[in-house]
């Protein structure tokens, strides 16, 4: 038996269940292709989304992600559950899907911290780290990142200062699974009710953290590869793990490129050392190439703006810019989708109604 609340359950979600309604809430704590598994009151369930729901969904975006609120139909003779309806999002990460479609894919639903992983080896890329911290901005969780592989780093204090040039306002700590330190910073974020997503690349020990703060091996360890320190994907499906503490932690695939999925200032925010140079640009419309009286441009003349840095932005902005376009024809040809599919419910409709 669970409490609502010891999952994360709180006003938020409550002012959005009806008066009466007979269906129960319930968290999704994994998803693995179209197949799930939620918590509820009575205990966790295996349970599939229902016809209407997967028919009046806009794109995957509104099928259930891993830490979503539901309210399900909860069959208890069965052992199984069918999903309604997905409430409503307090935050959410998100990235494009993979492949061509311009599409969202969530991640993970209503977090509050997200951990940013990364080692202390070559896997150590400012350059990534920007760009996850432009979308995680975007989440509405509060970023932290992890330097993981402490113990294997001689200078591990140069390297939270360069991480620390990249990630203003962002924590950053130093832990090794191997040895427990850190292990103790990272807890006081998975508090009672708390919930915290774990994303990073393969082999920069997300399982094992997962396992030293579970107390358990639940997760399956892969040595990294020796000629270029990356390694293998060890986790195939996003799974919301509940803490001895109270807290919860949902792991993530690794990823080794995250396709940026932003529609808010999470590139203002993770970027705004440029920002504030900006607002003393001539222009107010300033793009920071050849304009006169660019204040970017003059800070990196005068080597207080590294060059590596602008060009990160410079190509994250495009990105973005290129994204949007894509996503507002996404969008229409999803609104056309959906009521070529009214029209044609309506038409079958009226024929079964006015058969002979």
């Amino acid at each position: 038996m669970f409490h609502l609340h010891e999952l994360g359950w709180n006003s938020f979600f409550q002012q959005h269940v009806k008066t009466g309604d007979s269906r129960i809430p319930a968290r999704i704590v994994e998803e693995q292709r179209s197949a799930y598994r939620v918590l509820c009151a009575a205990g966790e369930l295996p349970a599939e989304t229902a016809g209407h729901l997967r028919h009046a969904a806009m794109g995957r975006s509104g099928l259930p992600a891993v830490g979503d609120w539901v309210l399900i139909e909860a069959r208890l003779a069965e052992g199984r559950a069918t999903i309604h309806e997905v409430l409503p999002r307090k935050s959410k990460f998100s990235r494009k899907s993979a492949g061509q479609e311009t599409a969202e894919q969530i991640v993970a639903a209503n977090i509050d911290t997200v951990f940013l992983m990364t080692s202390l080896n070559a896997d150590l890329n400012l350059r990534r780290i920007e760009r996850y911290l432009t979308t995680v901005w975007d989440s509405g969780a509060q970023p932290v990142v992890l330097l993981s592989k402490a113990d294997l780093c001689e200078d591990s204090t140069a390297a939270m200062e360069a991480v620390a040039s990249v990630a203003f306002g962002v924590p950053i700590h130093t832990l090794s699974s191997v040895t427990g330190d850190g292990l103790a910073q990272i807890r006081e974020y998975l508090r009672p009710g708390r919930t915290a997503a774990l994303l990073g690349s393969s082999g920069v020990g997300k399982s094992t953290l997962i396992n030293r703060l579970l107390g358990d091996e639940v997760q399956k360890v892969r040595e990294i590869r020796e000629d270029d320190a990356r390694g293998r994907h060890t986790t195939s499906a996003r799974r919301l793990f509940l803490l001895r503490g109270g807290g919860m932690l949902i792991d993530t695939p690794g990823m080794r490129e995250l396709q940026l999925w932003d529609t808010g200032d999470g590139l203002s925010q993770t970027f705004d050392d440029i920002q504030l140079l900006a607002h003393d640009c001539r222009f107010r419309d300033c793009r920071h190439e050849s304009e006169p009286g660019c204040a970017v441009q003059s800070a990196l003349a005068g080597h207080q703006l590294s060059s590596e840095r602008f060009e990160s932005y410079v190509k994250l902005r495009r990105e973005l810019e290129h994204l949007a376009r894509k996503q507002d024809v996404f969008a229409r040809t999803e609104q056309n989708r959906k009521w070529r599919r009214i029209h044609k419910a309506a038409r079958e409709l009226y024929k079964h109604r006015n058969k002979p």
